[in-house]
């Protein structure tokens, strides 16, 4: 996506006038400005620096430039992740531990307790987000403006056509908002393209009297498999169609990115911001995303579904051009962002997540010692239960303690799936009764070797503490669907119907 030539001087200029970012008269660091992009259903294996045939030259470079997450973690699907980012508190204590929040249910990230955006807007920031929201609209309570946002523009649902902006989730409407109105101008019009001009338009429009925490969640690279074609031409080399077309939709959110990152950088602003990039969950192998050389993909309990992408870019950076192995999890944004912008964690429920700017800027230790993936009662149970008296391994589960990993249930498709130019599938036949598995991560990271007949000590201590994160879980929250959620009750569009 080309940025005008006019606005391209408008931007020059401004950063000739402006000059380098100053220290405030107290002589105290200015706040920095924070951009978070997260990418959707972006997989371990599509980022250049992954030894990809995809091309990403923009994120390569920015990564290049920080530090590379390795031991990043996120959740296997949408809505867990974003709401994690947002809250950051695990499933089990939003009630958001199955499934996604689907657009017809009655059902939204909890009001209790505030969000990321609320966090960041109470210590002075101006806080926009553009693209997916995905964390329930039922009621106005619920929008992205009422949960933080100064402003928002992009869609509430979990998936939609790319040009048309229409999402069938049994019932069909648009979804497409600029804050509270619908908007109906933009048929055609490709959304990471839209997007993207979006989210510079709130970098040329910010006011630097305050810090700008700017929120964008593209639509790229999930479902459905859309591109204009001059993105897929230089991929013809590519003969697995769902991974050419893939290949494209990458290659135009990395040109995006890069078109972000320069508006930033033009307008005076970058010189004072932390940029991070993120995946939501891992790639989905049937829109052709890929994982390689990890294990299972998006939805599964397997690294492929939940050990991330993600990286961290800035001038703010101590240690710069590394590679960090320290544990991260999503829900540490929330803490990590919000000591960044010199705020407080009063009112928030008690939090999951911990700060880890040290740990990234400087290299110190990771504060993390385990991390939950997540319990999911609702989850249809499989096998019998074994190593009585202590969690009940038939329940979908996985806890990471350190370099161990276990999980109990039904993890998900168990394949290791290469990129369509390396022939191959690798598959361990297993018991269908089998529902306990455990992992060296950090010797094993690609999960080849089931040690869990080898250590069952180990596997009983992990149990024990699934139990105890168990005892802590609020009630799961999937209710059914409710009719009145139809677009066609409120003029054909997505919306807050209660």
């Amino acid at each position: 996506m080309a940025l005008s030539t006019s606005f391209l001087l408008l931007l020059v200029v401004s950063a000739c006038l402006l000059g380098p970012i100053q220290a405030q008269s107290s002589g105290k660091q200015q706040q920095p400005n924070v951009v978070f992009i997260l990418a959707d259903d972006y997989g371990f294996h599509d980022i250049g620096y992954h030894q990809s045939e995809i091309r990403t030259p923009n994120l390569d470079r920015l990564a290049a430039q920080g530090v590379k997450l390795e031991n990043y973690y996120v959740q296997p699907i949408c809505t867990p992740t974003r709401s994690q980012l947002m809250s950051g508190r695990y499933q089990i204590h939003t009630g958001l531990q199955h499934s996604i929040i689907r657009s017809r249910q009655p059902n939204c990230l909890p009001l209790n307790s505030p969000t990321l955006a609320d966090k960041m807007k109470e210590s002075g920031y101006s806080t926009h987000m553009v693209g997916k929201w995905h964390l329930g609209f039922y009621k106005k309570e619920c929008l992205p403006t009422s949960r933080g946002f100064d402003s928002y523009y992009g869609y509430l649902t979990g998936s939609e056509n790319y040009y048309t902006h229409h999402c069938c989730d049994r019932y069909c409407g648009f979804d497409l908002r600029d804050n509270l109105t619908k908007v109906t101008d933009q048929m055609g019009h490709y959304s990471t393209h839209l997007f993207a001009r979006k989210a510079i338009d709130v970098v040329k429009n910010h006011d630097e009297k305050k810090p700008l925490f700017l929120y964008v969640a593209l639509q790229s690279v999930h479902a459905p498999l859309q591109v204009p074609e001059e993105y897929i031409r230089p991929y013809h080399f590519i003969k697995n169609k769902h991974r050419r077309i893939y290949a494209g939709m990458t290659a135009c959110m990395d040109e995006a990115i890069g078109n972000i990152t320069d508006a930033l950088k033009m307008r005076g602003l970058w010189n004072n911001t932390v940029f991070i990039f993120s995946t939501d969950n891992g790639g989905q192998i049937l829109d052709g995303g890929n994982n390689w050389p990890l294990r299972g993909w998006k939805g599964s309990l397997w690294e492929g579904g939940l050990h991330g992408v993600g990286f961290v870019s800035s001038n703010l950076l101590k240690q710069k051009g590394v590679t960090s192995k320290a544990l991260i999890h999503v829900s540490d944004w929330f803490p990590t962002l919000v000591g960044l912008a010199g705020g407080s964690l009063n009112g928030t429920k008690p939090l999951d997540g911990f700060d880890q700017w040290k740990t990234i800027s400087e290299g110190q230790l990771s504060p993390r010692k385990e991390l939950l993936h997540n319990i999911d009662p609702l989850e249809k149970t499989k096998g019998k239960s074994s190593f009585s008296g202590h969690f009940d391994t038939r329940v979908r589960a996985a806890l990471r303690i350190g370099d161990w990993k276990i999980i109990t249930g039904n993890p998900g498709n168990s394949s290791w799936i290469p990129p369509p130019h390396i022939n191959g599938n690798w598959e361990i036949p297993e018991d269908s009764e089998k529902n306990v598995w455990l992992f060296n991560i950090t010797n094993d990271p690609n999960e080849h070797f089931d040690l869990s007949n080898e250590r069952p000590d180990l596997v009983r201590r992990m149990l024990q503490r699934l139990s105890f994160y168990n005892s802590t879980s609020v009630d799961c929250h999937f209710p059914g669907d409710d009719p009145q959620s139809n677009p066609q009750l409120h003029g054909g569009f997505w919306g807050p119907w209660a």
